[in-house]
């Protein structure tokens, strides 16, 4: 990736089920996203969706953009 390049992860919202489809999620939040992805990436902006599963249960899911740190 680039210097100042953008990543975007999706993934469980930490208030969503602990499983999907019978198996263990893991669950972020962004604060916590930011500290997997690790300090040679900045948190740049979340957002939270509502997905509706085909079984219509909602899950909560967060996006988030990173932007690479310049080393």
């Amino acid at each position: 990736m680039s210097a100042q390049g953008h990543v975007i992860i999706a993934t469980f919202a930490y208030e969503a089920p602990p499983t999907c489809s019978g198996l263990p999620v893991v669950r972020y939040s962004p604060q916590f996203l930011a500290l997997a992805v690790g300090s040679n990436f900045e948190l740049v902006e979340s957002v939270e969706q509502l997905h509706q599963t085909p079984g219509g249960k909602k899950q909560p899911f967060i996006y988030c953009r990173f932007m690479r740190q310049k080393a």
